[in-house]
């Protein structure tokens, strides 16, 4: 008899668990669908698309346009040729300085852009509070407006 109370309670307590993980398994799905749903992921996957469409413009900027110049300025060195050997290791230090002024054109590139879009928004809400601000005599009318309201219904 006890064999068998056990084997029953342990289907019990297996069937209890599996009903917690499925409920807590539909809770996760139904988050899961109004993080969707609410549209940040889609702003988010639209900025890693642009970011990464911008940062292959500005990769063919550095590689094709500015690292000839600087090239042609320091005297005709080639960047991405400079390497270091030591021993059986090679180690492309062109590559890396060619990474940083990428890096550098990109960080320049979005911080002109975010200084610009501040800008916008503040002209937005500078305009806002133009329209939010009454003269002192319209509020002042507003409230004797209301409270002559407030007389008459009280009589």
């Amino acid at each position: 008899m006890k064999k068998e109370t056990k084997k029953t309670e342990t289907k019990e307590k297996v069937k209890i668990e599996k009903t917690k993980i499925i409920e807590k398994g539909s809770s996760s799905i139904k988050e899961f669908k109004q993080f969707i749903s609410k549209g940040n992921v889609i702003d988010l996957a639209v900025g890693v698309i642009i970011g990464t469409a911008f940062g292959k413009i500005v990769t063919s900027i550095v590689n094709d346009i500015l690292m000839p110049l600087i090239g042609i300025v320091i005297g005709g060195l080639n960047f991405s040729g400079l390497s270091l050997k030591i021993g059986e290791a090679t180690i492309n230090y062109g590559a890396f300085i060619q990474n940083v002024i990428d890096f550098l054109i990109v960080s320049l590139c979005v911080f002109i852009f975010i200084k610009m879009i501040s800008k916008l928004t503040k002209k937005e809400e500078k305009k806002e509070e133009v329209v939010e601000k009454k003269d002192e005599q319209v509020v002042l009318l507003e409230e004797i407006r209301d409270l002559l309201k407030q007389n008459k219904k009280s009589k």
